[in-house]
């Protein structure tokens, strides 16, 4: 009687874990696609940055030209 009591309380708490190694597996996932979104927003403000940069450095060069 106690037998059948016993394991199907084993079964119940090795459920939760289960549960709880799932959640902590979507978890760790949801974190790498927020980790690789901000690596590619990092990338792609770098690149407007520098377009920008040039941008600047021509103007720069066209008023110098302009002044002479």
């Amino acid at each position: 009687m106690t037998r059948p009591l016993i394991l199907a309380l084993m079964t119940v708490l090795a459920g939760c874990g289960v549960e709880t190694a799932g959640t902590a597996a979507v978890a760790a996932k949801a974190g790498q696609e927020e980790i690789r979104q901000g690596q590619q927003l990092q990338q792609d403000l770098g690149i407007k940055l520098d377009a920008a940069a040039r941008l600047e450095q021509q103007r720069l060069d066209e008023a110098a030209k302009a002044q002479q």
